[in-house]
């Protein structure tokens, strides 16, 4: 350590040469990622015979050795506290959270702390190398604060990057159990409907002409029938802000709870008065992947929360 900074040896191999500059570097120090490289890069805080090499697309010639100078991780702007976090799963890459209802993941405005964010900053408190230069951790999906269920979140610049691409080519399985108003007639469905952040409420998203939003699409099952409800698994093939929410109340099955895209039929209003029930009824309970640097494939389940065991019962489904 050397002036608030890592001074990094970095030696090329002879089957490096020809490759882009950036590209030789990722490979020769897997925990920093290639893009948080090229930004070192163009810094000025890559060496080769004390002189600095500003391009990331200079061709190297292979058995070159170079300084890398990596400035310690800026501070977090959100502040670590100490918040029970369920954790289900951890390595030096990343970490699997499940969170329960009434937790929100990030800091905003009207939520400026007591966050998963806050809680992950104070459990991973030195052991989170720079995310683009910040110490924090990666939150490459989130789920709302009233949903409870499976989370991800990167530790390092690597595994930030695989896990969001896989986000972006849809290979990661999610699966979320929903109750919902009324009795889906069919078995199973479809829907692909593009979203978009409301033009008259903006706390809300809407369903628009596609082009307009973001491509969405839900497959659900009609898992089992109750009062007045039933109970459905949603398999999310891209993941949209309020995605579930929005998709189940177009077909005309809001979910319980929802305050936002739906009313309860008079049946659920009762049973969720009873119970005291105030949130919508989902829960993240599958979450699987690739580990984006062991490569091997992981997948964690999630028990459902006990308000919503609650609810089940109470509506038999």
């Amino acid at each position: 350590m050397t002036g608030g900074s890592d001074i990094i040896d970095i030696a090329l191999a002879p089957a490096h040469a020809g490759w882009r500059l950036d590209r030789a570097l990722a490979d020769a120090v897997p925990t920093m990622s290639r893009e948080r490289l090229k930004s070192l890069v163009k810094a000025g805080a890559l060496e080769r015979s004390g002189s600095p090499v500003r391009d990331p697309a200079l061709k190297v010639a292979g058995s070159e050795t170079f300084t890398l100078t990596v400035p310690q991780a800026a501070p977090a702007e959100a502040q670590a506290q100490d918040i029970p976090l369920g954790i289900i799963f951890e390595d030096d890459h990343l970490l699997v959270v499940d969170k329960p209802a009434g937790l929100v993941v990030h800091p905003a405005a009207g939520n400026l702390d007591g966050t998963l964010v806050n809680a992950l900053l104070h459990h991973c408190a030195g052991r989170l190398s720079g995310i683009g230069g910040v110490a924090r951790p990666g939150i490459v999906h989130r789920i709302d604060k009233d949903t409870s269920g499976l989370l991800v979140v990167a530790k390092t610049d690597v595994a930030h990057e695989g896990l969001a691409r896989q986000f972006a080519a849809h290979s990661i399985d999610r699966r979320y159990l929903a109750v919902v108003n009324g009795i889906p007639m069919a078995p199973e469905g479809r829907v692909e409907a593009s979203l978009a952040r409301s033009a008259h409420d903006r706390k809300k998203i809407a369903i628009v002409a596609e082009g307009r939003g973001k491509r969405a699409v839900t497959h659900w099952t009609r898992r089992s029938v109750g009062r007045d409800s039933a109970l459905v698994e949603c398999r999310l093939e891209t993941g949209r802000t309020h995605q579930v929410r929005v998709h189940m109340a177009s077909l005309g099955h809001s979910l319980v709870g929802d305050p936002v895209y739906g009313r309860n039929n008079k049946t659920v209003a009762a049973v969720c008065k009873e119970l005291n029930f105030k949130r919508q009824a989902l829960h993240a309970a599958t979450l699987g992947f690739t580990h984006p640097v062991t490569k091997h494939r992981l997948s964690f389940e999630s028990p459902v929360p006990k308000d919503m065991q609650e609810l089940f019962k109470a509506l038999g489904v």
